[in-house]
């Protein structure tokens, strides 16, 4: 797949995010992805598979709030087999405050799938979900 399709993919996935259908995203990792996320908040490091992702990030971070991040997309740029979505991610936390992030994600795409990704995010603010 070229950038053209790879940067479908995403909007069609972030589209469906959107929509409410949370698993989108997750959907097109590969079960071996290499996924880091930047800084030295609670889930920051780098996870070798979809599975360590979930377990290690997305559902620590998906517990401390009260329901899902919504997301809003503002960019996404593709060039050969890269992708870059930019997007801020908007939820409640469970002590009822705004849980608004901005994100990038650069990621490596091969045959539809996310072999490899960096999460560029506020690690401040999601330090903070550890501390209220």
């Amino acid at each position: 797949m070229g950038a053209a399709e790879n940067k479908k993919v995403m909007q069609e996935v972030f589209a469906a995010w959107a929509r409410g259908e949370g698993g989108a995203f997750f959907n097109v990792l590969a079960d071996d992805v290499r996924w880091t996320v930047i800084g030295s908040c609670p889930v920051s490091r780098t996870y070798t598979s979809r599975q360590a992702f979930l377990d290690g990030a997305v559902k620590p971070l998906s517990e401390k709030l009260a329901g899902p991040i919504h997301p809003t997309v503002r960019n996404i740029l593709a060039e050969g087999d890269m992708v870059v979505v930019q997007w801020d991610g908007t939820a409640t936390t469970k002590a009822g405050k705004p849980y608004n992030n901005r994100y990038c994600w650069v990621m490596r795409m091969e045959n539809g799938k996310v072999t490899e990704g960096t999460a560029y995010i506020d690690t401040e603010l999601v330090s903070e979900l550890w501390r209220s």
